[in-house]
């Protein structure tokens, strides 16, 4: 009869792929716990907007790459941090909105050339096409609405146009499926209206006009 000895090491894995399943996961844990000390420091004033929007960023695209890698071991964050017994709601939200603070809540914009004005008004056009052309799955439409929103967040005034908690909100909306899920017909109507309606309101206000709030 064999005996455990107390001195020897535990092992959670006992050949290579296990190996590199945890590491992965530990990997993502190390991830979502960086990203809440970075909100955290964010909120406190411990760091700079300048500081903050890089970091943050580049953790969340971490996250995104670490959770295609153990998508058959983590169906969802919110399983993983009640697997482990996470407390880090900053960083969860961070996650759900799927873009930094600084673009989520903007209240400083640099001047608003006509550069900007292109690029967001192509993107407007390139998303709402992308919509009338059918694309549906998430991996199809949340890069090019990410694109969109932090785009839209560098005009001074967007934080109190509706337009751009109606598309965070969406935001947060894909950031909840998997890659290759996909909105329904009525979602993407919706979407549609929602971003079409953004779109009048973000050249309302470049006109000096005020949004009409419907």
């Amino acid at each position: 009869m064999s005996t455990l000895s107390l001195d020897e090491e535990v092992r959670l894995y006992t050949n290579n792929s296990e190996r590199e399943k945890y590491n992965l996961l530990a990997t993502l844990f190390g991830i979502i716990v960086a990203l809440d000390y970075l909100e955290r420091a964010y909120v406190r004033d411990s760091i700079t907007a300048a500081e903050y929007s890089p970091a943050c960023t580049r953790l969340l695209s971490q996250y995104m790459t670490m959770l295609k890698l153990v998508k058959d071991s983590v169906p969802s964050v919110e399983q993983f941090m009640d697997r482990y017994q996470m407390d880090n709601p900053a960083a969860l939200h961070r996650i759900k909105v799927g873009v930094p603070a600084t673009v989520e809540h903007s209240s400083e914009a640099g001047p608003e050339t006509g550069k900007w004005i292109a690029e967001t008004t192509q993107n407007f056009i390139t998303f709402m096409d992308a919509l009338k052309l059918k694309l549906r799955a998430k991996d199809q439409l949340h890069p090019i609405l990410q694109e969109l929103v932090t785009g839209y967040a560098r005009f001074k005034g967007s934080k109190d146009w509706e337009g751009r908690s109606r598309m965070v909100g969406w935001l947060i909306t894909l950031n909840s499926m998997k890659a290759s899920e996909e909105i329904t017909d009525e979602q993407s109507r919706q979407l549609l209206f929602d971003v079409d309606h953004a779109y009048a309101e973000f050249f309302r206000s470049l006109s000096g006009g005020k949004g009409d709030g419907s």
